[in-house]
């Protein structure tokens, strides 16, 4: 009985070491969730102002002629994921959700590798899991591990997008990454290009003023400045998303890990307490007992 009660409180001990470590990781994942929020909500006012400024841009230029179907190919897919596990189905589904949105149009799914295009993506986990799908990856990054890491990754990006443009002809970029929701997180595809330079023309209408502003620089100058920003703005937002639904996700997952660590230990203390409470009653039958034959012998002693 010793032995096995040894072994129970061992199991205890482990139970509350793994308590412990699950504890810390489900407060920094809290953390970093609102940190990352933060950084994504930051940015939605700059965002406005761009869009602003664009529409005033546009509003002196002639309509751009629309792309045919045939210049949305070939198309770039970037895929942001993670590079830690203990994420529940974060990377399994932004993966299967991003294939699925790759195929549009593609009546064969038999495998990826067929398509004209590239693929990037970033996080260790989800590229795992695109190789195993069978994905002819051009280009694999590492996620950013804190909110000032975000930048030189999204500059790292923008620079391979150009870099698709001008060697690959790429018409259509597609970022695709998961967004945190109420309570969990959900996928989101989103198109970096052919910008819709419709709607932005049309944001013109949110204006408070009945006159928009004017400027003196070079029209094409502005508004290539202006698009540089929109692309940045873009895909940091993108990715401070991703981010904070990732550690959405972890926070989630420890939350279970903590109910269930919760539950094994209550189930061993309870079994460690009825192991004691058995041993004690041995011991004390074993005293009754001997008690009993001492006494029995001095009866017998004394009858004689």
């Amino acid at each position: 009985m010793s032995l096995s009660l040894e072994a129970l409180q061992k199991q205890i001990e482990s139970a509350d070491d793994l308590q412990s470590i699950v504890s810390t990781m489900k407060a920094l994942a809290a953390t970093s969730v609102r940190q990352y929020e933060r950084a994504s909500e930051s940015l939605d006012a700059y965002f406005h102002t761009i869009q602003l400024g664009l529409s005033v841009v546009l509003e002196s230029r002639a309509e751009e002629p629309s792309l045919s179907a045939d210049q949305f190919h070939p198309v770039a897919a970037i895929v942001l994921g993670s590079d830690h596990g203990l994420v529940g189905r974060f990377n399994e589904q932004i993966t299967s959700y991003a294939l699925d949105e790759y195929w549009f149009g593609k009546g064969d799914k038999t495998g990826v590798s067929s398509l004209d295009g590239v693929v990037l993506v970033a996080g260790e986990q989800v590229t795992t899991r695109a190789v195993a799908a069978g994905v002819d990856l051009t280009d694999a990054l590492s996620m950013p591990t804190s909110i000032a890491a975000i930048t030189p990754f999204v500059q790292s990006i923008l620079e391979r997008i150009e870099e698709w443009r001008s060697r690959d002809g790429i018409n259509r970029v597609i970022l695709f990454y998961n967004r945190p929701l109420s309570g969990g997180f959900s996928p989101r595809a989103e198109t970096l290009l052919p910008i819709r330079l419709e709607d932005l023309r049309r944001t013109r209408l949110r204006w408070q003023s009945r006159s928009l502003p004017t400027f003196t620089m070079s029209t094409e100058n502005l508004l290539s400045a202006l698009l540089r920003q929109y692309f940045f703005v873009s895909v940091y937002r993108a990715c401070a998303q991703s981010l904070a639904a990732e550690n959405m996700s972890r926070l989630m997952a420890m939350q279970g890990a903590e109910k269930n660590i919760d539950e094994r230990l209550e189930s061993l203390r309870a079994r460690f307490q009825q192991g004691r409470q058995n041993a004690i009653t041995e011991e004390l039958l074993d005293i009754v007992s001997g008690f009993k034959s001492i006494r029995d012998k001095r009866d017998a002693s004394d009858s004689q």
